[in-house]
Formats: C-alpha cells, structure tokens, sequence
C-alpha cells in the first residue's frame, strides 16, 4: 500500500463527483490500495473548501463527505518549525511538501502547477492523478517478486 499525500483538489474530485476522473482513488483509499496522509492543515483546509457555496453542499452533505475520507487517513502531527525544505511559489501549498516528508509519502498527487513545477527538487514523489493510475495499473499488472540477493558467478578459469 502507498502511503499518499493527496492535495486538496484531488480529495474533493474523488469525493464529489463519484462518477468522474478520480472517483477510482476514492476506491483505492477504501480498498486500502493507498493510505492517505493528512495533517490539521490539510484537513482544515479540506473543511474549509467543502464550505465554499459553489458547492452547495448542507452540513451535514460535509460531514458525509469527510466520513468517507477521514477514517482511512493517517494523521500525521507536523513538527515546529517546519523542516528546512525547498519554497514553494505559493506558500500555501508548503504543507503538502512538509506533510509528504514528515509522514514518509511514497507519493504525492496533485495537478497544482506551483507543486509540479518542483518535482526535480523532489525526485520520484510528485505525481499527477493520471500518472498515479497508471503506476497502480502498472502495480496490478506486474507479477510480484521476490527480491534476492544476486551472488557473482565464479569465473571459469580458461
């Protein structure tokens, strides 16, 4: 299972439109296929977002919502200060770098531009939704195996 920091777009695409693009990440959380990671920021930010009018979403519409995320999410305490990582443009969006870290993400998934835009300081962590299902596909496909320690072959003597 991959331990994922999912920024808050891709949660709220997963879990409002339950037909759409990434509505499959939604299953993978709760199939245990991806261990989400969220800290007190992220998830206030998450309810904060659900608010928004735009969504129309009750109360208690919210609450539903954040049912079916929460509870397979591994919450991760954030240290202060936070560690010395390289900036983000938008410091907003600092956390999800402090949270993949801090919580050891395998991956990070987010289509925000200001993230992306760092992935070489951040070798192999960030990822779009797009690569991410392919890389599960590719998970699913590949046949599992054993790591062995490779020994040297003697050589002959000629």
């Amino acid at each position: 299972m991959h331990r994922v920091v999912l920024d808050t777009n891709i949660v709220l695409s997963a879990l409002l439109f339950t037909s759409g693009r990434l509505a499959w990440i939604r299953h993978a959380w709760q199939g245990q296929q991806l261990q989400p990671l969220v800290c007190r920021e992220t998830v206030n930010e998450l309810l904060r977002v659900l608010a928004y009018p735009k969504f129309n979403l009750t109360a208690n519409e919210q609450k539903e919502l954040l049912a079916d995320f929460l509870p397979y999410a591994d919450v991760v305490e954030l240290p202060k200060p936070w560690p010395d990582l390289p900036v983000c443009r938008d410091e907003k969006d600092q956390v999800f770098l402090v949270l993949a870290q801090t919580g050891h993400a395998d991956i990070l998934v987010t289509g925000d531009a200001d993230l992306l835009a760092m992935r070489d300081e951040f070798p192999g962590l960030m990822l779009t939704a797009d690569e991410l299902a392919q890389a599960q596909r590719a998970d699913v496909t590949q046949p599992a195996r054993a790591k062995r320690p490779t020994a040297r072959k003697p050589r002959r003597a000629t």
